[in-house]
């Protein structure tokens, strides 16, 4: 083999591998570019859900003020189909914003009863908690969005009178006695559509407190 032969096959080699390291680069950079535009941009991780729950009243004697928010036609429509008291009042809405997949927390003094159920008295407060473990935006089978609660909790300490205690000096005050209430669950919902999550006991009265919450994404 003459020395041309030689060089020209080492010049093919050398072209075929500078060819071969091109291509396995423009591969490689494509690649990348495939994993990059697959994985999350972080937006979604920015998402907020502004949170609604509503204390509503059942109760069979007559209410002042039973005007209810037309966001609740709907729920009460169906309360009035199978739970049996006449009246419905709204006791407190709460509104709040949360973090997708973030937690909410809240503790206050009151609740659906500002007085003590059956007293006259009007200075004995309730306390109240509702707590959520988890809220999540996610799809159901379908691909509808939906807010998923996880260790959703309501809870109260009422106020109960349960006699009358007398002083040393012959006068009368109520006795009373605080007792508590709660509800514990894990719930789903479509989004920006209100649902009953549950019914309490509300005391010796035959009231009650109904649970009502909604979710939906924040505009802004």
């Amino acid at each position: 083999m003459n020395i041309r032969k030689i060089l020209g096959a080492i010049s093919l080699a050398l072209l075929v591998a500078l060819c071969f390291t091109t291509l396995s680069s423009k591969a490689l950079a494509q690649s990348s570019d495939v994993t990059q535009a697959d994985k999350p941009t972080g937006k979604d991780d920015e998402t907020n859900l502004d949170t609604q729950l509503y204390l509503i009243v059942a109760t069979n004697q007559d209410v002042a003020d039973a005007r209810l928010p037309a966001s609740l036609d709907r729920v009460i429509k169906e309360l009035r189909v199978s739970l049996p008291f006449k009246n419905y009042r709204l006791a407190a809405t709460l509104v709040n914003r949360v973090k997708n997949e973030g937690r909410l927390d809240l503790r206050w003094i009151g609740g659906a009863f500002a007085a003590p159920v059956g007293s006259a008295s009007q200075v004995t407060p309730s306390f109240s908690e509702f707590k959520v473990g988890v809220v999540k935006l996610v799809r159901n089978s379908e691909g509808q969005p939906m807010v998923q609660m996880t260790r959703f909790s309501y809870g109260a300490r009422i106020p109960i009178q349960t006699g009358t205690a007398i002083a040393s000096n012959g006068s009368g005050f109520p006795s009373i006695n605080y007792e508590s209430t709660g509800l514990n669950t894990d719930i789903s919902m479509r989004e920006g559509v209100a649902v009953v999550v549950g019914t309490l006991n509300a005391g010796p009265s035959g009231d009650a407190i109904i649970l009502v919450v909604s979710a939906k994404r924040t505009q802004q």
